[in-house]
């Protein structure tokens, strides 16, 4: 079977289409993913157990069942219980959540890898709550942790092909539907280098990036 050029011509408006949406939902996911993964982490050491608990059964819960269970969720149940969200931001927000549960286990590592003299010293110095946490943990614990991060933004981006399962086509999508309409397999093979091409470097540059952080 020969690649026949004039296909992938024609594929290539719907596969800057569909890597626009799979950008928008790796960046939307992945900030959401930090942000929660760290409030979960924190929650999670909280002295509290109302606290403890809903965080911990909620971050279990997520993390052992599947992103697409989770997605179909999102996008067909939750809107009969309020306001319904578009493919995309049904995508982001999937994303977002399932990951976080994966970062705050991220970001407990960190935490708990912070000398205990770290916490000592705030104690000594009278230093409130908030203050340990923004000024002398976390700093020293989120250095710790980039790298492992970074490797979850890959596992996004591989896991993005999911999102086309509630209408969001991302760039497997948008192959999918041009080989279905088409009968060619081009637009697929494109899409396999874009994943690549995208995924490689950025593995190869979180490898160089773990190398200085832990000098």
């Amino acid at each position: 079977m020969s690649w026949d050029w004039s296909n992938v011509d024609a594929f290539m408006p719907r596969f800057w289409d569909g890597v626009l949406v799979t950008l928008q939902a790796l960046a939307g996911g992945a900030l959401i993913a930090f942000v929660l993964g760290l409030v979960w982490a924190v929650a999670l050491r909280a002295p509290q157990a109302w606290i403890r608990w809903p965080v911990a059964v909620f971050t279990e819960f997520i993390r052992n069942t599947p992103l697409l269970v989770q997605l179909f969720f999102l996008f067909y149940v939750v809107p009969s219980w309020g306001p319904s969200m578009s493919p995309l931001v049904t995508g982001i927000v999937g994303l977002g959540l399932h990951y976080s549960t994966y970062t705050s286990e991220v970001y407990r590592a960190g935490i708990e890898g912070v000398p205990v003299g770290q916490w000592e010293a705030a104690t000594a110095l009278s230093l409130p709550k908030t203050r340990t946490w923004s000024a002398v943990i976390l700093p020293q614990a989120v250095r710790r942790v980039v790298p492992a991060l970074g490797n979850y933004v890959i596992v996004m981006l591989k896991e993005s092909p999911q999102l086309a399962a509630i209408g969001a086509l991302e760039m497997l999508g948008e192959a999918r539907g041009f080989s279905n309409e088409t009968f060619t397999f081009e637009a697929i093979s494109v899409v396999g280098i874009a994943f690549i091409v995208i995924a490689y470097p950025a593995s190869v540059l979180l490898r160089v990036l773990e190398r200085r952080l832990v000098r």
